[in-house]
């Protein structure tokens, strides 16, 4: 009986005011449950964009070092420690000469001293005794005594030594500047050799008879001058 009363009252409590409590309740537990749902998310967003923030931060160690100079410390050579200059090796190529340095204007001698038997003249032509014809002349002959001693009328280098043929032995010096002297009818063992270096004054040879093409002609020293290949009167080089 009160078990019935009972249910009966809750009944309507429920219908009457206590429907309203019940609701607002719940609507209370919902919203604050929302509430809650938002300000949680609200917190994960907060540490979330720290977070980022201070991960996009680049964080740099400057190095600060002392201005301290370290002293230079020069350490004096003795005389006997300082190492003396190199000079520098110039290598021969096979087959070449070495340079005189002097040029013909230096020192110039005559090769011996005589008469001029001989001139130089490559524009006419002049009659040979010899050989009986008509020719020029390239260099120009010196009368001197058989046996006379040759010297080398200007500074050079030895470069031929031999028989020439119809001039016979012949000594050539190569004067470095272009211009080169050739001492013929030589006697037939000359002073010098390929490779040598000679001055002025210096004894290349003697006066012999070996150029068969001025056979005819007294004894005497054939001398020829080059310059860049070309014949030139020796006249314009030899002392006056």
């Amino acid at each position: 009986m009160n078990s019935k009363n009972s249910g009966r009252g809750l009944e309507e409590f429920l219908m009457g005011k206590g429907f309203y409590i019940v609701l607002f309740l719940c609507a209370a537990v919902i919203g604050l449950s929302a509430w809650m749902m938002t300000a949680g998310n609200e917190t994960m967003e907060d540490l979330t964009s720290s977070d980022v923030s201070l991960n996009e931060r680049r964080v740099e160690t400057v190095l600060i070092t002392p201005d301290v100079q370290t002293p230079r410390v020069e350490v004096m050579a003795t005389p006997s420690e300082v190492p003396a200059p190199v000079e520098p090796v110039v290598k021969e190529e096979e087959g070449t000469l070495p340079v005189w340095n002097e040029t013909a204007a230096e020192a110039v001698v005559w090769p011996v001293e005589g008469e001029l038997e001989r001139l130089h003249d490559v524009d006419r032509l002049h009659y040979d005794v010899t050989l009986r014809d008509w020719r020029t002349h390239e260099g120009v002959d010196i009368l001197a005594p058989l046996g006379e001693t040759v010297r080398a009328a200007m500074g050079g280098v030895v470069q031929e030594v031999g028989d020439s043929g119809l001039y016979g032995t012949e000594v050539v010096i190569d004067h470095g500047d272009g211009t080169a002297a050739v001492y013929a009818n030589l006697a037939s063992m000359p002073a010098v050799n390929v490779g040598d270096c000679v001055s002025a004054g210096d004894v290349i040879g003697a006066v012999g008879t070996t150029a068969l093409c001025e056979i005819g002609q007294g004894t005497h020293l054939h001398f020829v001058m080059y310059l860049d290949g070309t014949s030139v009167d020796p006249l314009d080089y030899l002392p006056a």
